[in-house]
């Protein structure tokens, strides 16, 4: 059977990619990044999304010293209340810096070391903070990377990196993972860590408006 590696975060996204990956043959293997986040509830729901999806899982430990991000450090207050076209506007300070460009990385070395054919991150482009690291060009580049910088892309046994979201409305995304079986009730959105989601930050905004726009009552 085919494999792939998956970027698995814990939140609507990503749980929506790995039933993608599993719905298309292939015997997925979860990356869940620690990386000094904020909280540990969504490493936590990733964990569980992975269980419920049968696959194997490995939790990789990392430390951003440099912080720069209300993600990551606490003394930068995250974001609340934003309208959708103040979301639109300029790029948020809950971006981390080349976050996902770190975890393409690890998720590449992981791939070509278990023989995978396959990245699955779940970008979108369409209802999401601005990050630059969430654009259709940027995963364009990395392939390119992903080609040119691993002996598997040279022997001409590339790794794909897939982004079946990127262009997806959340709505979509949402009905997208009802189709598929996806356990949304396990997912975890807020960038806060509260026993329950503040329903305040960008990321709340967002899931919220998708369930809201997909007309499911689940959130």
């Amino acid at each position: 059977m085919k494999k792939a590696v998956i970027l698995l975060s814990g939140g609507l996204d990503s749980a929506t990619t790995l039933y993608e990956a599993k719905s298309r043959g292939y015997r997925c293997h979860c990356l869940i990044l620690d990386y000094g986040q904020r909280h540990r509830r969504e490493i936590q729901a990733a964990k569980r999304i992975a269980r419920a999806a049968g696959c194997s899982y490995q939790v990789v430990r990392l430390q951003f010293p440099w912080k720069g991000s209300a993600l990551t450090d606490r003394r930068i207050t995250v974001p609340a209340g934003r309208s959708l076209k103040q979301m639109g506007k300029g790029i948020p300070v809950t971006y981390v810096p080349a976050r996902n460009t770190i975890f393409l990385s690890l998720a590449l070395g992981c791939a070509e070391a278990i023989g995978a054919e396959a990245i699955f991150i779940g970008a979108n482009a369409v209802d999401f903070s601005g990050y630059p690291d969430c654009r259709p060009a940027y995963y364009r580049a990395m392939q390119r990377v992903a080609r040119l910088g691993t002996k598997a892309g040279v022997k001409g046994r590339g790794i794909r990196i897939v982004t079946p979201l990127i262009r997806k409305s959340k709505a979509k995304i949402i009905r997208m993972g009802m189709r598929l079986g996806v356990p949304y009730k396990l997912t975890w959105s807020c960038y806060l860590g509260g026993r329950l989601p503040c329903g305040r930050c960008d990321s709340c905004v967002l899931r919220r408006k998708g369930f809201q726009e997909a007309r499911i009552l689940l959130s």
